[in-house]
């Protein structure tokens, strides 16, 4: 019942080339932060190594090509690592003063898993990125 039930949720957050929710965690996470809104493709890039030889530090690149502007820009970026210890790895809060959405940092991962970047605009529309990272080494103990 457990795995057809994130399987039903699912669908009102992704199209069927999206990896999966693989727990109530990452499922509880995805509802907090999309609600019922559909996650758009595009327009947002996440840039990480397809093989990290030590989760201890796994570079990431996040951008985006949407405006920053007083009246329509983006507002947040979550980094979601489905399989880490504490899977909302990261929330990056953005003003229009930033100018364009590039940002760039290091994070651990526990194992091989989906990443996600998710976008949020103060217009309400979701844009998402995902991409599958094959980890070597733990970096989480």
């Amino acid at each position: 019942m457990g795995s057809q039930r994130l399987l039903d949720l699912r669908g009102r957050w992704s199209d069927p080339t999206d990896p999966d929710v693989p727990n109530e965690e990452v499922r509880r996470i995805l509802k907090t932060v999309v609600g019922d809104r559909p996650i758009q493709k595009g327009r947002l890039s996440l840039d990480m190594p397809a093989v990290a030889e030590d989760g201890r530090v796994v570079p990431v690149i996040i951008e985006s090509d949407l405006p920053m502007t007083p009246a329509q820009h983006v507002t947040a970026v979550h980094l979601i690592v489905d399989h880490n210890p504490d899977p909302h790895l990261a929330v990056f809060h953005l003003t229009p003063a930033i100018g364009s959405v590039s940002l760039e940092t290091r994070i651990k991962m526990k194992r091989t898993t989906w990443v996600r970047a998710i976008l949020e605009t103060s217009t309400g529309d979701i844009w998402g990125a995902y991409t599958h990272v094959n980890v070597s080494l733990n970096g989480c103990g």
